[in-house]
């Protein structure tokens, strides 16, 4: 059962599908900007871009499968000293190099990867949930073969893994 607090989406992806409890007590300006883009449909239709075995998956900001990138709001402010740690299944904003850059982009953590939480002077990737259901489409799209393809260059997918569908649950 989750509270107020918390909510669930449901991601149905190419591979199957995962559900994710976001945690709106801890990171609440990141999971209403995520849930803004889950209510408008954003998330329908895009690729996981970048996936890197034993270490995440990104996706939020690419078309499938011709990779055209994707219209976005006003960047966040950025919520990665709200006590949750980048281990893995828990979902991150992505940025740029500029701290609070995100928007619609998210990686899932294919692994624990604790130099990503910020750190005292150091900003770090906010993350506001975690996989409830799911690891093994976690592991399968975590393990799919990449390459050098453009837009990105490497750590592409060979074949395109789509999020087909978000949705609150």
């Amino acid at each position: 059962m989750t509270d107020a607090a918390t909510v669930s989406v449901l991601m149905q992806t190419s591979l199957g599908d995962m559900t994710i409890e976001l945690d709106a007590a801890k990171a609440p300006k990141t999971v209403a900007n995520f849930l803004a883009y889950v209510d408008a449909g954003h998330y329908d239709g895009l690729a996981f871009h970048r996936v890197i075995k034993d270490f995440m998956i990104q996706g939020g900001g690419y078309v499938a499968p011709d990779y055209s990138e994707k219209k976005t709001g006003k960047q966040i402010e950025n919520e990665c000293n709200n006590g949750l740690k980048n281990t893995r299944g828990t979902i991150a904003m992505a940025r740029t190099s500029d701290p609070h850059s995100a928007t619609s982009q998210f990686f899932i953590n294919h692994a624990d990867n604790a130099f990503l939480d910020g750190k005292p002077g150091q900003w770090g990737y906010a993350v506001f949930g975690k996989l409830t259901a799911g690891a093994d489409v976690l592991d399968k799209i975590g393990s799919t073969p990449t390459g050098r393809i453009r837009p990105f260059g490497q750590d592409v997918p060979v074949e395109p893994v789509v999020i087909v569908k978000v949705s609150r649950v």
